[in-house]
């Protein structure tokens, strides 16, 4: 199992472009990249407060989070 901003960089990595925190949400649910302590599904807003935490690996533009590494 991968932590949040590991799922979040191979979600990227393979899409090869931006994506609205939304889609990396729905694309770590469908393959089960990451799975919260209490079994919930990962939200945006999880996605978002992750990408906050690391601004050297993400950037946002156009409401798009895309990999700065």
């Amino acid at each position: 199992m991968m932590k949040l901003e590991e799922a979040i960089v191979y979600v990227l990595v393979k899409r090869n472009g931006g994506m609205t925190t939304d889609q990396i949400a729905a694309a770590i649910n469908r393959q089960r990249l990451h799975l919260r302590k209490d079994g919930m599904p990962v939200t945006s807003k999880q996605v978002y407060a992750t990408i906050c935490r690391f601004p050297e690996m993400f950037t946002k533009e156009a409401g798009r989070i895309m990999l700065l590494i």
